[in-house]
């Protein structure tokens, strides 16, 4: 009898889960060297694939998600609204771990990105189904309990970037299983009627007020830094 394939940890879920501070980067290039060249800095606990913006292929994402596993580090790829299922479930197939919804807009936007990432079962109420992916040894584990545990612990995240979206904010974080959220200041300003002006004081005060809401809720919000070598005084 075979063993059963036990599921690649994601260590951005375990450092969420022990309450500890993460940092990561991104990328808008699913070249695997560049990801091995964050991997050897060892600073970085996870990276992320900006496929909101770049080109890429399915075979893109597998090669992204194997060079991660090089390292410990956990990968995460930010999916646009158009066919956001679509993407968000190849890219887990793949083996990317965590998955950053854009263009958040009401509650029932947030309740459809949950459902998503979680299993198919009575229990997670989720729609992602037993695909035969590399994720889960393209077979081994496919439909299993691993399967349902690793579905479970992928960090869902989204982007609070439009008007609405900051209008709803309270029902939005209101929904079980978002676990990270981050303010989108160009695509607020936008949506305001402000194009470009990232630093208009409405701007501002909506970044806060999601920043603080997040705090409320028992939820993450994640934040831009210029620099690793930032401190916050």
């Amino acid at each position: 009898m075979r063993e059963e394939l036990k599921m690649r940890k994601n260590k951005l879920r375990e450092l969420i889960r022990a309450s500890k501070a993460t940092i990561g980067t991104r990328l808008l290039s699913v070249w695997p060297g560049m990801v091995e060249i964050i991997g050897h800095i060892g600073i970085f606990d996870y990276v992320e694939f900006l496929g909101e913006y770049s080109p890429w292929s399915i075979h893109d994402l597998e090669n992204f998600g194997r060079a991660v596993e090089l390292f410990d580090m956990s990968s995460m790829i930010k999916v646009d609204q158009n066919n956001r299922a679509f993407i968000a479930q190849r890219a887990l197939g793949s083996g990317i771990q965590n998955i950053l919804f854009a263009d958040i807009r009401t509650m029932e936007d947030a309740k459809e990105c949950v459902g998503i990432v979680r299993a198919e079962t009575p229990q997670t109420k989720g729609v992602n189904g037993a695909a035969n992916r590399r994720n889960v040894g393209y077979y081994v584990e496919a439909g299993s309990q691993e399967y349902v545990k690793a579905m479970d612990e992928a960090v869902v995240a989204l982007m609070i970037e439009k008007k609405e979206a900051v209008d709803n904010l309270e029902e939005i974080l209101s929904i079980d299983g978002i676990d990270m959220v981050q303010f989108g200041s160009g695509d607020y300003s936008l949506s305001l009627g402000y194009p470009g002006q990232r630093n208009h004081p409405k701007v501002k005060e909506a970044e806060l007020k999601t920043i603080k809401t997040a705090l409320e809720k028992g939820i993450r919000p994640r934040v831009e830094i210029g620099s690793i070598n930032y401190k916050i005084e």
